[in-house]
């Protein structure tokens, strides 16, 4: 995603020199094209150890684990995983699913998964990013007052610091865990929009618009920490979502939750351009908010899934 951003807001600040429809024509075709690769390299991916597990083809999914894991398919790693996924397996042939199980607790405390999904999600939508990397433009140009040229130039310099910042992710991610990364992310976030929104509060003030500037940079430092992969990271071996989902009700609950991320994406980029123009300053509060409550509610609900396998979580969540 930053490196989608990152070459968004270069290209459409090239374009933004040329005339007529082209200036807003080329990018949406140019965007295309990275879609048509997207969709053609899906056929050269390896198909999911326990999708090949459950069609009954052993063989396969040993040898798609022992790529995964970079092991022999005879090493006691790849062995101990595909007995774990078969025996996970087994249970989900013999137990029935139903959409009314994800609002109930129980053994397996299922609402308090989807809860999780759903949170984990919603955050992601609500603590900026998407306000920051979508709008920055008109947050230069209507919060600060500079020129649309310089506004597109700082929006392409913020997305490229974006992308750059994301190597700390890399690093952070599996040595603080995602809980740590979640924290960290949320409250650094949180902070920036609490000096974005003081900072925006002065009208024609030129110190006032180099900090918020420098906060909306720094914000684009703690967004990749915990909210620009680690969220989906939570799903899976590439989601971390799915990652506490049980078995037969893992696709369900990650479309949902799925589902319920783009809903508030929507909202976001259809609110923004309004609230920007009407409360103005005020708006960051808002976002503000939502970073504050992220570490709390991270540390008193979401378990650490680092180091864990799935079948692993499924245990953890009975007890």
């Amino acid at each position: 995603m930053a490196v989608g951003y990152f070459l968004e807001s270069w290209i459409n600040l090239g374009f933004y020199f040329t005339s007529g429809t082209t200036e807003w024509r080329a990018p949406i075709a140019i965007s295309a094209f990275f879609s048509l690769v997207i969709l053609a390299s899906v056929f050269s991916f390896p198909e999911s150890p326990r999708w090949l597990v459950r069609m009954n083809r052993i063989d396969e999914a040993r040898s798609a684990l022992s790529r995964y894991k970079g092991e022999d398919e005879q090493s006691d790693a790849v062995a101990a995983e595909l007995s774990a996924i078969e025996a996970a397996c087994e249970d989900f042939q013999t137990q029935k699913a139903s959409l009314g199980e994800m609002f109930t607790m129980g053994e397996e405390s299922l609402a308090y998964r989807f809860g999780l999904c759903m949170l984990l999600q919603f955050f992601q939508q609500m603590c900026g990013s998407n306000l920051v990397s979508v709008y920055s433009t008109i947050i230069y140009q209507e919060n600060l007052g500079l020129s649309s040229i310089t506004a597109r130039t700082l929006s392409g310099g913020m997305l490229t610091f974006k992308l750059l910042s994301c190597s700390v992710a890399f690093w952070s991610i599996d040595r603080l865990g995602r809980r740590a990364c979640f924290m960290i992310s949320g409250a650094g976030m949180g902070s920036c929009m609490v000096a974005l929104a003081v900072a925006t509060s002065f009208k024609d003030d030129y110190g006032a618009s180099i900090a918020a500037a420098l906060f909306l940079f720094l914000f684009c430092f703690f967004t990749p920490i915990g909210f620009l992969g680690a969220n989906f990271l939570y799903c899976t071996e590439s989601q971390l979502l799915m990652k506490v989902a049980p078995l037969r009700l893992r696709s369900s609950m990650s479309s949902i939750s799925t589902a319920n991320h783009w809903i508030w994406n929507f909202v976001v980029n259809m609110v923004t351009p309004i609230a920007i123009r009407t409360i103005g300053w005020k708006y960051y509060l808002v976002y503000a908010c939502i970073g504050a409550i992220i570490p709390v509610v991270v540390f008193f609900y979401f378990p650490e899934t680092k180091g864990r396998t799935l079948e692993e979580l499924d245990i953890m969540f009975k007890q």
